[in-house]
């Protein structure tokens, strides 16, 4: 699957530069049709005329025949978008939805059961992407995260949060600048309430104490691993950060980067999801945040995680 989500190329840039909203489907005669050579149809949400664009250099699809963009959130398509949409199947593709105000947006995927998957590449404001998650509610991210992965550090495995051996460690937190924390250290929750029994330490408060390293329970944390890793994003694009919808990053591999909060420490982890895994879920799952929520154990790093995680 990893060949599909290949880098962009020259085509992807002339597509950026369009000033017209590019579509996968047209309704042609009453049926929604992908772009052909010499074709004209309609546009789903707006209903103005809009042509086939087949040339040899370009991903085939449709553009309003006049200067509109009639949905001011769609992002002009790039192959990693349309290799993105053609995981799912066609009747999920582009389908409108519409608000009770009559609000109407075309999300890039929406599955039977009423989750939105959108696939964003570009840059987006708070703003806007506040908007779309009032708007849609059930939905789910997926950004495009191959043009910042230099940028983005994922350290050392962490233990499932909800097994026995997490509910008495507090991580220190990772960053390229700690390289002892990087590689795991840790303090303990019992320890600290040991020395301090009238302080009423939390998870949230312990910053202190004997600092341990992640050696002395390396065993235990393997055989807890559920996917989840402490991170380093630098300067990241911090929307994604405080988005209240799940986000899940695609930097073109077997497996997506799912952003969460580990526990009540509020340490920023990660956690490996495989991309079957993903696909499987967004369409029986009703909810989007359950998407992901089940998984067996994972016995080995990184590339066993896309091989593993979610097996069924």
């Amino acid at each position: 699957m990893s060949e599909v989500f290949r880098r962009l190329g020259p085509a992807d840039a002339q597509f950026r530069r369009k000033w017209c909203t590019i579509m996968q489907y047209a309704v042609v005669e009453g049926v929604r049709c992908e772009a052909f050579r010499g074709g004209r149809g309609i546009c789903s949400i707006c209903g103005a005329v809009v042509i086939a664009k087949c040339g040899p250099r370009i991903l085939h699809h449709w553009a309003h025949a006049s200067r509109r963009n009639c949905d001011p959130w769609w992002e002009n398509e790039t192959e990693w978008h349309r290799a993105w949409k053609s995981l799912f199947p066609a009747d999920c593709r582009e389908i409108s939805h519409v608000a009770p105000d009559g609000e109407i947006h075309r999300a890039d995927i929406k599955t039977p059961t009423g989750i939105v998957v959108e696939v964003q590449h570009s840059s987006m404001t708070d703003a806007e992407r506040q908007s779309r998650e009032s708007f849609y509610g059930n939905l789910v991210w997926v950004i495009d995260g191959r043009g910042f992965r230099d940028n983005f550090d994922i350290y050392h495995l962490l233990p499932d949060p909800a097994s026995q051996i997490a509910h008495d460690i507090v991580w220190a937190k990772a960053s390229r600048a700690m390289k002892g924390a990087a590689a795991g250290m840790f303090f303990r929750l019992s320890e600290g309430r040991a020395d301090f029994p009238d302080a009423n330490i939390t998870k949230a408060t312990l910053r202190f104490g004997y600092v341990h390293g992640i050696q002395e329970i390396k065993t235990e944390v393997e055989q807890a691993y559920s996917g989840h890793h402490q991170y380093d994003w630098v300067r990241p694009r911090r929307t994604w950060l405080d988005a209240a919808c799940p986000v899940y990053i695609d930097f073109g591999e077997d497996y997506l980067v799912k952003l969460e909060i580990y526990d009540e420490s509020n340490l920023p982890c990660i956690r490996y999801v495989a991309k079957r895994k993903f696909l499987h879920d967004a369409m029986v799952e009703t909810d989007a945040q359950a998407i992901a929520s089940r998984f067996y154990p994972i016995s080995e790093r990184k590339g066993a995680v896309g091989a593993k995680v979610g097996d069924d």
